[in-house]
């Protein structure tokens, strides 16, 4: 009796660990299993459509996550900057806070809390709870790139793009979508805002910052106080009677997208912005997106794709004497969301790219010749607007250096190539002329000994008298 005690017990420890339950307790472990590709579902919602556990990715890191089965990216991850190993070494644990440890990848994260359960709820909500039920932790005070119906965003939390790249937050009365554009941190373009119209309901001064939620009558709303919003922003489902559970995702291409859950696929339910070349880089460094007309590079003579000739390096031209040049003049271009960009009036488009010259943090300046409004891009070129209008001058600086060096690495490339064939037709001329050599040798030992040219003789057949008179 005590055999089968111990190996019951023992059975269901390990199932704990490594099958899905509906809630975890103090003194819960668990390791990522290397059998495993993708998630290892360690937690479930009562209703089953949701998972708590650990994501592989690339192979060999980890990171903790909610997902759904029929989502690509996670709902949820504990830190999108920071990943375990897939390893033995990694070891997540329930002892009041949830716990993640690896101490090869020096990863050591907790909730800090002083709960008697972890349980995931059935709006994917993971929370640390105490036995009265309080709320210790909730992961939907920290959000990663999506926000769930019902979950309030607030004017202190941030959706980032899982690439990293954009970022929403609110303002005091707007929700902004901004870019990074340099490694620098604090430098973020500002590229869609949604201003609250406040109909109903009007934001006033000193009664708190305004918040965001998803609403299930089908919108996102803008609320400072109460439940009246000061802004809707309405989805397809506006109004209309579903069933299924809503989503806002802020993704990899920029744009802010909502979705519905049918019940047996996401549906598109939201798309803030409707045209390709209204997001923030949609054909990447130094390049020009025409409405109509698609993606060209702004120079005009390099394949699209390749046009990033200063897509690296310094953050800025402020390098010194050394740093150096060369300008690229380019008539029907616009700043993209110039509504949100600041501009100078000048004179003269001489005196606007005068501006640009004299600034070695300036990358570039668009001016308008029917305003005569100057923008001043001060961060590296990506995405421009090309348009109909070819009184819109742009003006860019090329760090002198990055084309000659892609240059030099084309014809690196293409000398190794012709070094390659030469070498094979020398290796193959010589093995001809071998051949020939190595007949002619043939033929002359041939003649030597007495052999004409002709049909194989057998020579066995003949007596030694009749050999001897060949050779006189």
């Amino acid at each position: 009796m005590l055999f089968v005690f111990v190996l019951c017990s023992h059975t269901r420890h390990q199932v704990n660990a490594t099958e899905p339950v509906l809630e975890l307790t103090k003194g819960f472990e668990a390791k990522p299993d290397s059998s495993i590709n993708s998630f290892q579902p360690l937690l479930t919602d009562p209703n089953g459509n949701f998972s708590f556990g650990f994501l592989r990715l690339n192979g060999s890191r980890l990171s903790l996550a909610v997902t759904h089965p029929n989502l690509t990216d996670p709902l949820w991850v504990f830190d999108p900057t920071r990943t375990a190993s897939w390893s033995h070494k990694t070891k997540l644990f329930f002892n009041g806070s949830l716990v993640v440890s690896d101490r090869s990848s020096r990863v050591e994260w907790s909730t800090h809390t002083n709960g008697d359960r972890l349980v995931l709820r059935n709006d994917s909500n993971l929370q640390v709870v105490t036995s009265s039920s309080s709320i210790e932790w909730e992961s939907f005070d920290f959000p990663a790139n999506t926000l769930v119906e019902n979950q309030n965003f607030t004017s202190t939390m941030a959706l980032v793009s899982s690439n990293g790249l954009y970022s929403m937050r609110l303002g005091r009365d707007f929700i902004g979508l901004y870019a990074k554009v340099s490694d620098d941190s604090h430098s973020q373009q500002f590229y869609w805002k949604h201003s609250a119209l406040q109909a109903k309901a009007k934001i006033r001064d000193g009664s708190g910052p305004i918040h965001a939620r998803i609403n299930p009558n089908g919108y996102l709303g803008m609320y400072q106080t109460g439940t009246i919003p000061v802004d809707v922003e309405a989805f397809n489902s506006f109004q209309r009677p579903v069933n299924g559970l809503m989503i806002l995702r802020l993704e990899s291409d920029g744009n802010l997208r909502g979705y519905l859950w049918d019940g047996s696929r996401w549906a598109l339910n939201y798309e803030a912005i409707r045209e390709t070349c209204d997001l923030p880089n949609p054909c990447g460094p130094y390049s020009l997106c025409t409405p109509g007309s698609g993606c060209s590079c702004i120079d005009n003579s390099t394949v699209i794709g390749e046009c990033s000739h200063g897509g690296s390096g310094a953050a800025d031209f402020c390098g010194g004497k050394t740093e150096k040049f060369k300008t690229v003049r380019r008539g029907g271009v616009e700043v993209p969301f110039k509504e949100l960009m600041d501009h100078k009036t000048t004179s003269s488009l001489g005196e606007c790219e005068e501006m640009c010259v004299e600034d070695c943090k300036c990358f570039g300046s668009v001016y308008n010749n029917g305003s005569g409004f100057c923008y001043l891009v001060n961060y590296p070129i990506r995405t421009m607007l090309g348009v109909a209008d070819p009184s819109k001058m742009g003006y860019f600086k090329v760090r002198e250096g990055v084309g000659k060096k892609k240059s030099r690495v084309g014809l690196t490339v293409g000398m190794s190539l012709l070094a390659v064939i030469a070498l094979v037709l020398t290796a193959a001329m010589v093995y001809v002329a071998f051949r020939i050599w190595s007949r002619e040798k043939h033929a002359l030992e041939a003649e030597d000994g007495g052999l004409s040219p002709g049909p194989y003789k057998n020579l066995g057949s003949d007596s030694f008298s009749s050999v001897e008179m060949s050779r006189r």
